[in-house]
């Protein structure tokens, strides 16, 4: 299997961790794809030209990150990524939407600050953004001791990947500080070997 990736994307980062957590890793190639080169061939395989997208021996392309991760959970004999329980299932679910909603609107921003003309710049709409954020950073809190597992669930990967990503690209903004709980367990997880091997550099 072939994943186009490029190596600050924190959905990329999602599906690499779930592999690795669930003994995948070595089946994974890697093809560097800049989704920002309108010369890239990345809308071949995925016309919405996003990361990740995953090509199978077959040439079937999978995208994106929701869809990768569910075709990863079919290929190995260990716990499920997302729980068959009813209730724990849905939980899973709703948080792994979360988790990635920060990442939606932490994206957004990360466009609004950096890649958007300086005069173009949308103050009210940079505002919305981080206000999803913190909203949804408070939702993980209330939530926190249901992320705890061994191995992690898609919840817990996500969530992760969201606040790694919050630290990668917003590091002036303290979440921790209202949210201790949330920081004490991202600490620990974020020593797992999965998410070392993982952490964004650029």
């Amino acid at each position: 299997m072939t994943l186009r990736h490029s190596p600050t994307s924190p959905y990329v980062r999602k599906v690499v961790v779930a592999a690795a957590e669930r003994g995948l890793a070595d089946r994974l190639t890697f093809q560097a794809t800049n989704p920002w080169d309108p010369a890239d061939d990345l809308p071949g395989d995925n016309p919405l030209g996003k990361v990740p997208a995953l090509k199978l021996a077959d040439g079937t392309v999978l995208f994106d990150s929701p869809v990768i991760v569910r075709y990863l959970d079919t290929l190995h004999g260990h716990a499920p990524l997302f729980p068959h329980d009813g209730d724990r299932g849905w939980w899973a679910e709703r948080t792994h939407a979360l988790a990635d909603g920060i990442l939606d609107a932490a994206v957004t921003r990360l466009i609004e600050n950096v890649r958007r003309p300086k005069e173009l710049y949308w103050a009210d709409w940079d505002a919305r953004q981080k206000a999803k954020i913190e909203r949804a950073l408070d939702a993980l809190a209330l939530d926190v001791d249901r992320l705890a597992g061994d191995p992690p669930d898609i919840a817990a990967i996500a969530a992760a990947c969201a606040l790694g990503y919050l630290d990668f690209r917003f590091q002036a903004e303290d979440w921790r500080a209202s949210r201790p709980d949330l920081a004490q367990w991202y600490a620990a997880f974020a020593d797992r070997r999965s998410m070392q091997e993982t952490v964004p550099k650029g």
